[in-house]
């Protein structure tokens, strides 16, 4: 009785620790965000008022026409705050990045921002996976026990596919992509093809938010950057993701 007691405690003490641990963490992010916010260059009342973490499609045209108003003085500061604002929201799996996807396009040309977007989601979602590896396992099975038994049941499946299966989960809904990044480690999905699944994967759905966001101030809502012909699209990408593995298997099939 007493060992048992004694486990219940050191677990939850390792608990404890591990969550002070990405407090820690996520305090400094902000307060690097802060240092950026105090270095940038100098904003009016009105800049500053709107020169925030963009929650709906106002905010964001708002944040847009600041920041391309200072990108040509300013470019690296303005590059530089996008990426970490990108990575930032990725790595604590925080709403927001498909603004920011939507806002890359209004700001940079089609080939860059999509290079950013992809880099910034797959070097997110990987420090994502790093903190969920090193503190969360046991917060993951606490909380989330059914959606990690699918999703290690999936990811056994495709042991020997799993970069293929990763870009089909970047692309599709099936999965969120907080949910994919924090459970990845815990259901070992190593670290390799996580990360090129991820970059690879996001590309797709980028491209309908980053030619979205060419004509930023027409848009309404979100909402606005999906229809019909994008979504078959997807679907096409989807599919394709997994023909490798299709043809494998039917190779395998063939040699036996």
């Amino acid at each position: 009785m007493t060992s048992i007691t004694t486990l219940i405690k050191d677990e939850n003490k390792e608990n404890y620790r591990s969550f002070a641990i990405l407090v820690g963490l996520f305090i400094s992010s902000v307060l690097i965000f802060l240092y950026i916010y105090i270095n940038f260059p100098q904003l009016n009342e009105n800049e500053r008022n709107h020169f925030k973490l963009p929650v709906n499609i106002e905010d964001a045209k708002n944040l847009g026409r600041i920041l391309d108003h200072y990108k040509g003085q300013f470019y690296f500061e303005v590059l530089s705050t996008f990426l970490f604002t990108y990575i930032f929201l990725q790595t604590f799996a925080i709403p927001g990045s498909i603004l920011l996807s939507i806002l890359s396009g209004f700001l940079y040309p089609f080939p860059l921002a999509l290079s950013i977007v992809c880099f910034c989601s797959a070097t997110g979602a990987s420090l994502c996976y790093l903190l969920s590896y090193k503190f969360g396992r046991r917060l993951i099975y606490k909380y989330f026990p059914n959606r990690i038994a699918l999703y290690a049941k999936k990811v056994r499946k495709h042991q020997d596919d799993l970069l293929y299966y990763m870009i089909f989960l970047r692309i599709t809904p099936f999965f969120p992509n907080w949910l994919i990044n924090l459970a990845a480690p815990v259901v070992e999905v190593p670290f390799l093809p996580f990360w090129l699944g991820t970059f690879i994967g996001v590309a797709p759905p980028s491209f309908v938010a980053i030619q979205a966001g060419k004509t930023l101030h027409q848009l309404t809502s979100v909402g606005d950057t999906w229809s019909w012909n994008l979504i078959i699209l997807l679907a096409i990408f989807s599919i394709t993701s997994l023909l490798p593995i299709y043809f494998k298997k039917l190779l395998k099939t063939k040699e036996d």
